[in-house]
């Protein structure tokens, strides 16, 4: 199982240089990959997740720091396909793949936030069955040559978008989605799944198999797909659950690489380490120089190899 990081996208420790420092420390210590995400508004008065208050770009972000790295792939986890032409993310996604060499991951979800769909002028009826399409749109652009599409909700005219991605076929396209549909979508058409931050990890085989059965009923190689969970990292005392058991990956070192292990041997292909969801670091609020020194802590700590 590979180890990703959490680039510092959000709150008081998402800065140039911190980007910089962490995307390098994060490939120096042997992390797999380095991961991003997108929130486009907090709405008044919503009282979300400190995390979600101060966010960078995620292609924004990745782009910087595929200029600083050269080995660590990067990858967006997620953006949301309603709030953007699949034209205009086909046209992004290669652009990053070619100036990174061929490292980027391309993470869709559907969304959820009505005020962000009213933000951007996207409709939130029907957008499970837009994916499909959507997805088809952007593997016709990364082929490289004249091609068409013609569809029932996009059009394609017949032509070509230049450059091409490095990767072959495109980045590969990872799905977001807890629901049965969309698991069931991901195993049809995508080739893995992302977790999301509220995911109940302890449930990861049962929805892992989901997507396998549906990938087999489709004609498709089951062990072929990626499973990435998005780690929620609460390093320090264990935190209880909604059901009072210890939540996955908090706790000391030794308890979240154990909790790691087990998610390996459930069937996840990759855990990235996200600690812009600890208060400490990812909040806007927190202290800037403590933010960093715990996150360096965490990272030197969960490096894969560390113990």
């Amino acid at each position: 199982m590979n180890i990703g990081f959490g680039a510092p996208v959000s709150g008081a420790w998402a800065t140039p240089a911190n980007l910089a420092a962490f995307a390098r420390a994060a490939e120096r210590r042997g992390y797999h990959s380095l991961w991003s995400f997108q929130r486009l508004l907090v709405p008044a008065g919503s009282g979300m997740d400190p995390v979600y208050r101060s966010v960078l770009d995620p292609m924004a972000a990745l782009s910087f720091a595929a200029a600083v790295t050269g080995q660590i792939r990067l990858g967006v986890a997620i953006v949301n396909l309603p709030f953007v032409s699949p034209g205009y993310l086909a046209k992004q996604a290669a652009s990053l793949d070619v100036l990174s060499g061929g490292r980027h991951d391309l993470g869709l979800g559907i969304g959820w936030m009505p005020e962000e769909f009213a933000l951007t002028g996207a409709d939130m009826a029907g957008r499970g069955a837009r994916a499909a399409e959507y997805i088809e749109v952007l593997r016709t652009l990364w082929a490289g040559c004249d091609r068409s599409f013609e569809g029932r909700f996009y059009r394609v005219p017949a032509g070509t978008q230049a450059p091409s991605p490095v990767q072959p076929g495109g980045p590969p396209i990872l799905l977001g989605g807890m629901a049965r549909a969309a698991l069931e979508r991901i195993g049809r058409i995508a080739d893995g799944w992302i977790t999301a931050s509220r995911t109940d990890l302890a449930k990861m085989p049962q929805l892992i198999s989901v997507i396998k059965d549906a990938a087999a009923s489709a004609g498709r190689d089951p062990e072929a797909l990626r499973f990435i969970c998005r780690g929620v990292v609460r390093a320090g005392a264990p935190v209880a659950g909604p059901d009072g058991q210890r939540l996955l990956l908090s706790g000391d070192y030794e308890q979240i690489r154990a909790d790691a292990e087990w998610l390996g041997a459930s069937g996840v292909t990759e855990v990235f380490y996200d600690l812009n969801w600890d208060p400490l670091i990812g909040s806007p609020d927190a202290d800037p120089i403590a933010a960093v020194a715990r996150a360096e802590l965490i990272m030197e700590s969960l490096a894969p190899g560390a113990s």
